[in-house]
C-alpha cells in the first residue's frame, strides 16, 4: 500500500484549503507514477486517521479528484486511480532538468532579431542614463488618485467596469477632440480619435495597416530605434533621408519620390528623435504637399509637443492637413508619467474606424476608469497646471546640465542646447568611442546602455541621446562627476599604453 501517511505534507499557515493541498499531492503522485491507473486509494475514513484530518477534508479531496477527471468511482468497490489515464512521459526532474526547463521550451516557435530586448536590470547605487523621459517624482499623484477615487464612488461607476469601445472611452476622446483643437490647432471630430496605450501602440496599428513586404517608409538616417524596429518588422524598407538643423530633408524625399513609391514618411516633427531638431515651416509645407502629390501617408508622431523652452510651440503637421494624409500619434505617457499608459491616434474616420478593428485583437479595450481619471484631468486644467509646473523645472535642469557638460567636458562632447524636448544629442570626441566609454562608465557605477541604437553604420557620426529630466539638480552634478571620472580613466588607459 503507497505510504500515505509519511509522503503527504501539510501547510496549515497556507491560505490554501488542506483538501486542496492533498488533491494537489496525489495529483501529483499520478503524474509521475507513483500512483498508477486503477489503484485503489484508501477510504475516506482510513485516510483521514492515517493523515489526522476530519473525513469531511478526505471527502473533498475526492470529490475534486473527480471533477478534474484523475479518479473514478466505482459503487460498492471504492475509488481509483483512472484506469484509461495515458502515461505522462517525462524526465526526472533534478537540478539540471529543472534549469534547463525555465530556459529551454518543448515546443518551436519564431523569433525575431529585428526587435531588442528593452527591460534593464537595475543596479542599486548605479545611475542609468535614459533618453529623455519624465521625472515620475514631478508626477500630481495625489490629484490623479482623487481623481480615481471619486470617479470610482459614483453609482454608475458599473456602467463603465464591463467591455467598452475599441476606440477608448467616449468622454475621453470628447475632451481629447476640444483639448488637441485648442491646443494644436487640429480640426477634428470625436470621430477622427483612437484611445491607444502610447505612442507605440499608435506606430505599430499604423505600420500593420500601411505597410506589407517590401513597402517603402522613409525616415530620417537618424531616427527613434523603435519606430525603425516596428516597421522592419512588418518587413517593409527604410529609405533614410539626411536630418540637418532644419530637419528631415525634404528635398531628399521628393527625390526618393520621384524614383520609387513610397508608402510612409515617419517624422518627430517637433522635436526631431533622437537629435532634437525642429522640422522647419518651409519644409513642413513641402512635405504637406508632396504627401498630397504622391499620395503617401505622413506619421507624425508628436511625443513631447508640451516641452518647449525657448518659443510657443509650433503647429504640428497635423494643424495644416486638409488632404486626409496625416495620421497624428501622441501620448500623455511623456508628459505625466510612462506608467499612465494613454495615448492617441488621429487620421480620417476611414483608417481609424480599421485601426479600431485592428486594435480590438491585441488589447481589446483600453482601462475605461483610467482614461475617465484623464478625460477629468485634463478638462479641470489639471494637465496644463501641471505641464506649466514642470516646464520650469525642466527648463532649470537642461540649464545645468549643459553648463556642466561643457564646462566640465567641452573637450569630449559637442552639443547644441536644445530648444525643447528632455533630452540632449551629444557628440562624442572622434579620438574616443561609445564602447570604449560605455565599459570605462561601469566601473564608475554609470550605465550609458545601449548606444548602438543611436548609430547609422553608414554615418557612423558618434552621437547618443542623453536625457535630463529625470535628475534633479544633485543627481545632475553626481552624472557629470560620474563622466568625467569615465573620461579621465579613458584618458589614463590611453596614456599607458603609449
Amino acid at each position: 500500500m503507497f505510504p500515505f501517511k509519511t509522503s503527504i505534507q501539510f501547510n496549515r499557515k497556507s491560505n490554501q484549503a488542506l483538501y486542496l493541498q492533498l488533491a494537489n499531492q496525489i495529483i501529483q503522485f499520478i503524474k509521475n507514477q507513483t500512483l498508477s491507473p486503477n489503484t485503489k486509494l484508501p477510504g475516506s475514513r482510513t485516510l483521514a486517521e492515517l493523515l489526522n484530518v476530519h473525513r469531511k477534508t478526505i471527502v473533498a479531496c475526492y470529490e475534486e479528484l473527480l471533477l478534474q477527471g484523475w479518479v473514478e468511482s466505482i459503487p460498492k468497490k471504492g475509488t481509483f486511480v483512472l484506469s484509461n489515464l495515458p502515461v505522462l512521459h517525462q524526465q526526472k526532474l533534478d537540478d539540471s532538468v529543472v534549469s534547463d526547463l525555465i530556459t529551454q521550451t518543448g515546443f518551436s516557435f519564431y523569433k525575431n532579431s529585428i526587435l531588442p530586448e528593452k527591460s534593464v536590470k537595475k543596479i542599486d547605487g548605479f545611475m542609468y542614463l535614459n533618453d529623455g523621459i519624465s521625472d515620475g517624482r514631478l508626477t500630481p499623484v495625489d490629484e490623479i488618485a482623487r481623481t480615481y477615487r471619486r470617479i470610482s464612488a459614483k453609482k454608475n461607476v458599473f456602467e463603465h467596469l464591463s467591455y467598452g469601445a475599441t476606440y477608448g472611452n467616449e468622454s475621453l476622446r470628447e475632451v481629447l477632440v476640444d483639448y488637441l483643437n485648442t491646443t494644436r490647432g487640429l480640426h477634428i471630430a470625436k470621430e477622427n480619435i483612437l484611445i491607444t496605450r502610447g505612442s507605440q501602440m499608435g506606430i505599430w496599428l499604423s505600420s500593420q495597416l500601411l505597410l506589407k513586404n517590401d513597402d517603402i517608409v522613409v525616415i530620417g538616417n537618424t531616427n527613434y530605434a523603435s519606430a525603425d524596429s516596428t516597421f522592419l518588422y512588418q518587413k517593409a524598407k527604410l529609405e533614410r533621408v539626411m536630418v540637418d538643423e532644419n530637419g528631415m530633408v525634404t528635398d531628399d524625399i521628393e527625390k526618393l519620390c520621384k524614383q520609387k513609391q513610397i508608402k510612409a514618411v515617419y517624422v518627430t516633427s517637433h522635436h526631431h528623435h533622437p537629435t532634437t531638431v525642429t522640422l522647419s515651416a518651409k519644409r513642413r509645407i513641402h512635405l504637406l504637399n508632396l504627401s498630397r502629390t504622391y499620395n503617401f501617408a505622413i506619421i507624425e508622431d508628436d511625443y513631447d509637443y508640451d516641452f518647449n523652452y525657448n518659443h510657443a510651440p509650433i503647429l504640428p503637421l497635423a494643424s495644416h492637413d486638409t488632404n486626409g494624409n496625416v495620421i497624428y500619434i501622441g501620448s500623455v505617457c511623456k508628459t505625466v508619467a510612462p506608467v499612465f499608459r494613454i495615448g492617441y491616434l488621429i487620421a480620417s474616420k476611414e483608417f481609424v474606424d480599421e485601426a479600431s478593428k485592428l486594435r480590438g485583437y491585441i488589447d481589446r479595450q483600453g482601462d475605461a476608469l483610467l482614461e475617465l481619471t484623464f478625460a477629468s484631468f485634463i478638462k479641470s486644467g489639471d494637465l496644463d497646471r501641471h505641464i506649466r509646473k514642470v516646464m520650469k523645472i525642466y527648463k532649470q535642469r537642461r540649464d545645468l546640465f549643459c553648463k556642466l557638460l561643457k564646462a566640465q567636458l567641452n573637450d569630449c562632447f559637442e552639443f547644441e542646447i536644445p530648444k525643447g524636448g528632455m533630452a540632449v544629442w551629444v557628440k562624442l570626441n572622434p579620438k574616443y568611442s561609445w564602447k570604449n566609454i560605455s565599459e570605462e562608465a561601469k566601473k564608475h557605477n554609470l550605465e550609458i546602455g545601449n548606444w548602438q541604437r543611436y548609430d547609422s553604420a553608414k554615418l557612423n557620426h558618434n552621437c547618443i541621446r542623453i536625457g535630463f529630466a529625470t535628475y534633479n539638480e544633485k543627481e545632475i552634478h553626481e552624472l557629470i562627476n560620474r563622466f568625467k571620472k569615465t573620461i579621465d580613466g579613458i584618458k589614463t588607459q590611453t596614456s599607458t599604453a603609449h
